[in-house]
């Protein structure tokens, strides 16, 4: 064994030496369909006032802590209501981990509950914190089994349950009762959070958020990277103003920097055309899901997020077939039982969805 061989194997925790790197496909080259990005800019007038804005900015400073104008933007421009505060992240990702990071217990092993599949984060930040994950699985139709979603909650105690809403990869709606059913179950078993991930929020045009002031028990998060900042990586989230407090104090300082903040609070004083590009992707999801029904052999699910799950006769086949089409998806057939055979495609403009479509009818056809 080599000495840095051995230094790994000495220092570095043997559960994340068993678990692979989150990957992220290179894209160059090909239609990029596979990470649910908006795929309109913002219009040439309002890119070149961006890129003044961005030329001012102190980049020899560090962020103002508090991020007070970026979460004033927020709070007014976002929904969050009256009384109630937001915290920011790197993305969504940094705050599934500061809430895992706030809830995992130095004495015991906390857990982690959320139906599975979902959004794998949840999993690996409850990994990578030290607290067990619990994956319930969704029934055959992809939704949410609520019995067994509670009796997880009574036999694990869970200090977090998150629910995705809409769900990623299956885009679905879980029922809003159900979800309420779950958040009042771990009121009355007197144990964590639930967490409700309105990360597509702009396409499934539903939330939770209002509902805060109603559940003591209830927190809210999304990000600004499906309404089309994904690149600026901003997450932010909301709950009781006590629970918030405790959260910030496992935020890493100054997470959000200087061009995230610019930007984002540019692009809040123009929401109206984020909300513009939203209703046309929602649009453009109702036309291809249309269009992908009537291919023979191809079962289409229903979606309020920005991107469609299909099932068809072999996904690993019609996978390589795309890619020699230089066109990109999520074959997302291995993530679970319940997902075989199954793809999933971001819903883009027209043009990259007539695209899409020609190369995916000709990958049945053949």
């Amino acid at each position: 064994m080599s000495p840095i061989e051995s230094l790994v194997n000495n220092t570095i925790r043997p559960d994340v030496k068993a678990v692979a790197s989150y990957h992220v496909a290179d894209a160059s080259g090909y239609l990029k369909l596979d990470a649910m990005e908006n795929p309109y800019h913002l219009p040439h007038p309002l890119r070149e006032a961006l890129g003044q804005r961005l030329a001012d900015v102190a980049l020899n400073r560090y962020p103002a802590a508090a991020y007070s104008t970026i979460k004033q933007r927020i709070k007014d421009t976002l929904g969050v209501p009256a009384g109630y505060d937001v915290i920011l992240g790197n993305g969504s990702d940094e705050l599934i981990s500061i809430l895992c990071m706030a809830c995992a217990m130095q004495d015991r092993r906390a857990v982690v509950v959320a139906p599975t599949p979902s959004f794998v984060m949840y999993q690996r930040s409850a990994q990578f914190a030290g607290m067990d994950y619990v994956g319930v699985p969704l029934k055959a139709d992809l939704t949410l089994d609520l019995p067994a979603m509670l009796a997880a909650i009574a036999e694990y105690k869970p200090a977090l349950v998150f629910l995705s809403y809409p769900n990623n990869p299956t885009g679905n709606l879980f029922a809003e009762d159900d979800i309420v059913a779950i958040i009042k179950a771990l009121d009355r078993n007197g144990c964590g959070l639930a967490v409700v991930d309105e990360a597509y929020q702009p396409f499934a045009q539903r939330t939770f958020m209002h509902r805060l002031p109603e559940f003591a028990n209830l927190v809210v998060m999304r990000t600004v990277s499906k309404l089309g900042l994904a690149g600026i990586r901003l997450g932010y989230m909301s709950a009781a103003p006590q629970l918030l407090v405790e959260f910030d104090k496992v935020r890493p300082p100054y997470n959000i920097n200087v061009l995230t903040q610019v930007a984002a609070e540019f692009a809040l004083d123009h929401v109206e055309v984020l909300n513009q590009q939203a209703a046309a992707l929602r649009a453009a999801r109702a036309d291809l899901t249309a269009a992908l029904a009537r291919i023979p052999g191809v079962e289409v699910f229903p979606s309020a997020a920005n991107f469609i799950l299909i099932r068809v006769p072999n996904s690993d086949d019609a996978n390589a077939k795309l890619l020699a089409h230089k066109v990109l998806v999520k074959n997302v057939s291995k993530m679970h039982s319940v997902l075989a055979n199954c793809l999933r495609i971001t819903v883009s403009t027209p043009e990259e969805n007539s695209t899409f479509l020609d190369a995916f009818a000709a990958s049945q056809a053949a």
